[in-house]
């Protein structure tokens, strides 16, 4: 398992982690207390991340729907078929935008696929 983890941070290009034995053990025995730790100290707002953890912990799907804004790119995305969450696109991100409610149609799965400039950070 740890040669895997080395393995794909090689790939990442993320060198080899190195904490204090006090941490390790810490993220291996309590891994949220680590997390908040880590999130405080890398000034990560706590209560935003709580609340949005809290909300997608319970949602069961999420469908993906990008759409042409009057400005450019949009994308919404779908909660359980019932609650819309628009973004619109900023300059080089995403801004929220609002919400709506009501029954909404499955979404496609292979939306990114056929993206032909999608490059993703993780390779």
């Amino acid at each position: 398992m740890s040669k895997e983890i080395d393995r794909e941070c090689a790939d990442l290009g993320v060198g080899k982690l190195k904490l204090p034995w006090g941490r390790r053990l810490l993220m291996k025995f309590f891994p949220k207390l680590f997390m908040r730790m880590m999130a405080r100290e890398l000034g990560v707002n706590n209560i935003v991340f709580d609340e949005a953890h809290k909300l997608f912990s319970k949602v069961q799907r999420i469908d993906i729907f990008p759409r042409g804004g009057s400005d450019g790119r949009a994308l919404t995305l779908i909660l359980d078929r019932k609650t819309a969450l628009f973004f619109y696109q900023d300059g080089d991100h995403f801004k929220y935008d609002g919400f709506e409610m009501g029954e909404y149609e499955k979404g496609d799965v292979y939306v990114f696929d056929r993206l032909e400039h999608f490059k993703s950070p993780y390779k």
